[in-house]
């Protein structure tokens, strides 16, 4: 009987060995890649949160992974700040990271708490100088939210030059306001008239020097004070 001839086949390790060294390199790339961190922070469109409040809030000081640090996440993150409105990510070249955001200005300082009123309407505390009126009295529900509304609508050079608002309807105007500027002169506005004081500084060049109290609220006049 004819014995049969086993062939043994020799196992080719080259090819096996060269594949895990490729194996192993691309994922020792991806290893370094993911663990690259950012090289550069930008923060831009912040005028009342400073750079590292922004970096804070995104919890970014440590310049972690640029791969790893989502967008998504770090926008909810700064989102949860009062003073954070909108937030748009940006990531360029060489590892770049630039935050930009649009904050809720902060529109006055509420007398009987000391909180600022942003124009969200959320109230905070907050130690950062602002300058930006303080309201000394109590305004209705019925009339803060149009309050709020029209605060919004004064440019920020005119709205830093009034020191104290209150609230001072009369049996003719429930919507009335009187402001007291930082140049000793008042103003009385209405809540319908509230944009005319943007022209505030156009009137003061006007009035020559003189002091007195502006009637915005009806008539348009200017009464000089003896």
């Amino acid at each position: 009987m004819a014995r049969k001839m086993v062939k043994k086949r020799k196992l080719k390790i080259f090819p096996f060995l060269l594949i895990l060294i490729v194996l192993g390199g691309i994922f020792f790339a991806i290893f370094l890649s993911l663990n690259t961190k950012i090289k550069n922070l930008i923060v831009t469109g912040n005028n009342y949160l400073s750079d590292e409040e922004v970096l804070q809030l995104a919890d970014v000081s440590d310049y972690p992974s640029f791969y790893l640090t989502f967008s998504n996440s770090l926008s909810k993150r700064l989102l949860k700040s009062a003073w954070v409105k909108k937030v748009k990510i940006k990531r360029s070249f060489y590892h770049v990271l630039t935050i930009d955001i649009e904050e809720n200005r902060p529109l006055f300082i509420k007398n009987e708490n000391k909180k600022i009123v942003l124009e969200n309407k959320k109230e905070i505390t907050s130690n950062r100088e602002v300058r930006i009126p303080v309201l000394m009295n109590y305004v209705p529900n019925t009339k803060y939210n149009t309050f709020i509304k029209k605060m919004k609508r004064i440019k920020q050079d005119v709205l830093g030059k009034v020191s104290e608002m209150e609230y001072q309807p009369n049996t003719h105007d429930k919507d009335r306001f009187l402001l007291y500027m930082d140049d000793g002169n008042m103003v009385y506005l209405t809540l319908t008239k509230f944009e005319m004081l943007n022209y505030y500084n156009e009137v003061l060049t006007q009035l020559e020097g003189r002091k007195g109290i502006l009637y915005l609220d009806s008539g348009n006049h200017f009464k000089i004070m003896e």
